[in-house]
């Protein structure tokens, strides 16, 4: 009987325990507010970091200091070197030609008299040929002229020959204006403008003159001479040549 006694004494302990740690449900509609209990976080074991490997430093070569020392002793390393002196030859060895020269070219620099002067030098130099063209000489003896244009080419004669190129190139000109196919007066401005170093309008007035010259076959010819030499002093020596070859064949 004792130990059914306790048996149910146990019993009911636990029956008590238990109900006591069990939580009320909550209850609605009666106003009342239930404040649920939470369970704290279980707390985590903190990690421990993996430990950092730092890499050993590589150790560098010493570098090595190569001690120089300047030498004491040079004539050690090889034979001594002999200042060279001047040898001087002896005056029957110095007419004597060395190996490898001539001695054609001794004994012109030993006689510089047989060597000719540079002035003689420069003067066997060929010199430019220059082809002189032959003598021009104007026409003297012209057809006689009226009296008013023989008067002004007189004074344009004067003119000329007293060094008055230009006095005499105007009035010449002024006779031409009177006479304007007069061959005569054309062939005289021609000669005046050759010697004013125009010989392209030489040519020009000369080659008027022979054209107005028509039965005049003395005109004609010196004409063709006077073209011949203006043509000359520009260079052309083959159109001088061609009007030589005309004027010989009046």
């Amino acid at each position: 009987m004792l130990i059914l006694r306790l048996i149910l004494l146990g019993t009911l302990t636990l029956l008590v325990v238990g109900c006591a740690t069990q939580v009320p449900a909550p209850v609605y509609g009666s106003g009342a507010v239930v404040r649920s209990q939470t369970m704290p976080p279980l707390l985590k074991k903190p990690k421990t970091p993996a430990p950092v490997v730092v890499p050993e430093p590589i150790p560098q070569p010493t570098p090595e200091i190569v001690e120089t020392k300047p030498l004491s002793d040079v004539e050690s390393l090889g034979p001594k070197l002999e200042e060279l002196q001047p040898q001087f030859m002896a005056p029957e060895l110095q007419n004597e030609a060395p190996e490898g020269t001539s001695a054609t070219s001794e004994q012109e620099a030993s006689n510089p008299a047989q060597q000719p002067p540079e002035s003689m030098v420069h003067e066997l130099k060929p010199e430019p040929v220059v082809i002189k063209p032959p003598d021009f000489e104007p026409l003297q003896n012209f057809a006689p002229l009226s009296p008013a244009v023989g008067a002004l080419a007189s004074a344009a004669n004067q003119s000329s020959q007293s060094g008055n190129i230009e006095a005499a190139t105007t009035t010449i000109e002024r006779a031409i204006r009177i006479e304007p196919r007069n061959a005569t007066l054309y062939y005289k401005l021609a000669l005046l403008k050759l010697k004013q170093s125009k010989p392209r309008l030489a040519e020009d007035l000369a080659k008027k003159a022979a054209l107005l010259a028509s039965n005049d076959a003395n005109m004609k010819k010196h004409s063709w001479l006077l073209i011949a030499r203006a043509r000359e002093v520009q260079g052309d020596i083959n159109g001088g040549k061609e009007a030589r070859a005309k004027a010989d064949s009046f």
